[in-house]
């Protein structure tokens, strides 16, 4: 049964798994001019998959590699990798609260994807709010018609993705349990980020001169002593961040603590000012708003059709 107590300690759980995320992102931030793309994916990738490796051996649970659903897996690994490296991008040229506040965009589409693949009703009533929660986006996108940077919707591909993922978790999770999704999420991981390593890895198609796209195609390991301190930090961060939230959802009633995964746009706030100076705009406060609640009418939505609630965490 789970206590008042509980759920308080559940809370202090999942805020710190939020802080810890924060950190993580901002940690690209200081390497994306140094590292590439793909060789700061894998190198936290396999820290984050030996350490749940290492956790898995020493609380004695059974390693199942075996997924009962095959094609719905590969799909989705491939769904959440291009899904976080969108995100990676998007960290290059846009502030962290910003780029997390578009990620948020995430359960919009989920509603969306259950109607369709999952057969769930949408009333009126949450459909209103998806459309708010689109105006929030447009709001903090703040968009020029005439001159539109289509790379700021890369947090918005990334919100997508990772619905594709989480719808596709909603029906996998039948039968594969958590670890086994996990591990296939970082085995399958380590293997793209290997085959973008043989096909970009000396750099051949790096021709640009924008820090973006260099970000993608540089040539790996050209500064390992400066960036891979730091990607594998991050792999250690993401490791504590997950095992707080994992906590967080033991401990605790999951529709107590599951709002307060959007601390993370408010974690994002604090460690871009701390960091980087960075202060967002009156315009992207209101956006940031409308985002949140909107998400929060759909989660009281969908606990009262009492209807599997998608969690926004993200597992990066």
């Amino acid at each position: 049964m789970t206590t008042a107590k509980n759920n308080q300690q559940g809370i202090l759980f999942i805020l710190m798994g939020m802080a810890f995320f924060s950190i993580q992102d901002a940690l690209i931030k200081f390497i994306y001019e140094d590292a590439a793309l793909y060789e700061l994916y894998f190198g936290r990738t396999v820290v984050a998959f030996v350490l749940l490796i290492g956790y898995l051996k020493f609380s004695n649970q059974k390693i199942i590699l075996k997924t009962h659903y095959p094609f719905l897996t590969i799909f989705r690994v491939i769904c959440f990798f291009f899904g976080f490296s969108f995100f990676y991008i998007s960290l290059t040229y846009m502030s962290l609260a910003m780029a997390n506040a578009l990620f948020f965009s995430s359960p919009f589409f989920v509603s969306i994807l259950a109607t369709i693949f999952l057969k769930e009703k949408v009333g009126i009533r949450r459909w209103s709010a998806i459309f708010v929660g689109f105006l929030g986006v447009y709001i903090v996108l703040n968009p020029n018609f005439n001159d539109f940077n289509f790379m700021k919707l890369a947090p918005v591909a990334c919100a997508l993705c990772y619905a594709i993922s989480m719808t596709i978790t909603k029906i996998t999770s039948a039968k594969d349990n958590v670890y086994t999704q996990m591990i296939h999420l970082y085995f399958g991981a380590t293997i793209i980020s290997i085959l973008f390593f043989i096909f970009t890895g000396e750099g051949q198609f790096n021709k640009f001169t924008h820090p973006t796209f260099q970000f993608i195609f540089r040539e790996w390991f050209t500064n390992p002593s400066y960036a891979w301190p730091f990607i594998v930090s991050m792999g250690c961060i993401g490791a504590v961040a997950f095992f707080f939230v994992f906590s967080a959802y033991t401990v605790a009633s999951p529709s107590v603590i599951s709002l307060y995964e959007y601390s993370l746009i408010i974690w994002s706030i604090m460690t871009g000012y701390i960091l980087f100076n960075d202060v967002p705009t009156i315009r992207t406060f209101v956006g940031v708003s409308i985002i949140i609640g909107a998400g929060v009418y759909i989660y009281f939505r969908e606990k009262v059709k009492d209807q599997m609630i998608v969690t926004d965490t993200p597992n990066r």
